[in-house]
């Protein structure tokens, strides 16, 4: 371009920029804005930079660039780490378990025991962790929630449900199992096609037995509001010692962890066989009983099966190599187990 050109370009552009400044008040800069004016004009002779038509007047730029270096003189001779050093974070994640394992402390009680494992740090700084991490430190914290009611409940619950099925001839049983919540175990009680207030009776003294064979304790069982529950089904449970807490109408959320069973009944193997008559039904449903009790993993149980713990990791290179796993079929194929070849 020549002289001239560029002369022509430059009244252009200046034009523009006035059209510009008399549409807005005051432009707004960003940080990022003045930085980028005052490196480019900040070497030009003041009578020159009071010559250009900007946005800003001269002298504003020229102020910029003195912040800009002050501030830089000043974090230059700012200390590294001002104020009181940081919380080691050992110590932070030591605090937040206590809070989170004990709902019922203070920042005042988390720093009591603190002082009592030789760690020696502030009650403010208790305090200020908590309140960072979201956590009251007043000790506001101890109501329960049904999840973890339950959880520390889980050893004492018992669920129990009745769910029906069909035959190739379409007859209709019915079906009684119940699951103990702590560690998932299921216990097909029976089925029926007429379950009789005797019938259900019968079905409550086989479960006590059960329960005092296996040495286990209750002392709850969940069950829905069915009318198949007859009243002596109750009376023998209660004089066990184990009350009867029944679900809301139409709740069965209240049952969750028997209605997932059922669920999982149904989607394994119910959905998938024809049940020929009730003998049939029985040798299914303990047939899958003894799958899901000692074979088929569990998530609530971190993997393991109920009646199964979970064996030692592999951690020899050579095993992992040359793996022997073989399957070992249920009910004609329709359940499948997966071990090592002895």
């Amino acid at each position: 371009m020549t002289d001239s050109d560029k002369n022509v370009e430059i009244l252009t552009l200046r034009h523009q920029l006035a059209i510009l400044q008399r549409q807005i008040d005051k432009p707004r800069l960003t940080p990022h804005d003045r930085a980028f004016l005052a490196a480019l004009l900040h070497r030009l002779p003041k009578p020159k930079l009071r010559q250009l038509h900007l946005i800003v007047s001269p002298d504003t730029v020229l102020r910029w660039h003195r912040d800009l270096l002050r501030r830089h003189h000043a974090k230059q001779s700012r200390p590294k780490q001002p104020g009181r050093p940081p919380t080691v974070r050992s110590i932070q994640t030591l605090v937040l378990r206590m809070a989170r394992e004990n709902t019922s402390w203070g920042y005042r009680r988390a720093h009591g025991e603190l002082a009592g494992l030789g760690i020696q740090v502030a009650a403010s700084t208790v305090w200020e962790i908590l309140k960072t991490n979201g956590i009251e430190p007043a000790p506001r914290r101890d109501h329960q929630t049904w999840a973890t009611f339950l959880r520390g409940q889980a050893q004492a619950i018992l669920a129990a449900d009745f769910f029906e099925t069909r035959t190739l001839t379409g007859a209709r049983l019915y079906v009684f199992a119940v699951i103990e919540h702590a560690t998932r175990r299921v216990r097909v009680l029976g089925a029926t096609a007429h379950p009789t207030a005797t019938w259900t009776t019968q079905l409550a003294r086989n479960l006590v037995m059960d329960l005092h064979d296996a040495g286990t304790t209750v002392k709850h069982l969940i069950r829905d509001r069915d009318s198949k529950y007859a009243a002596a089904f109750d009376a023998v449970l209660e004089d066990e010692g184990i009350a009867i807490t029944k679900t809301g109408v139409r709740v069965p959320r209240m049952n969750a962890i028997m209605e997932r069973w059922v669920h999982s009944c149904r989607a394994e193997l119910l959905d998938r066989t024809l049940i020929v008559n009730r003998a049939h039904l029985l040798h299914a449903l303990h047939e899958y009983e003894t799958f899901y009790n000692q074979h088929r993993t569990r998530r609530a149980l971190h993997a393991a099966a109920p009646l199964r713990p979970l064996p030692q990791p592999i951690t020899a290179p050579d095993r992992l190599d040359h793996l022997d796993i073989r399957r070992r079929d249920r009910l004609g194929g329709i359940l499948h187990e997966y071990e090592h070849a002895a």
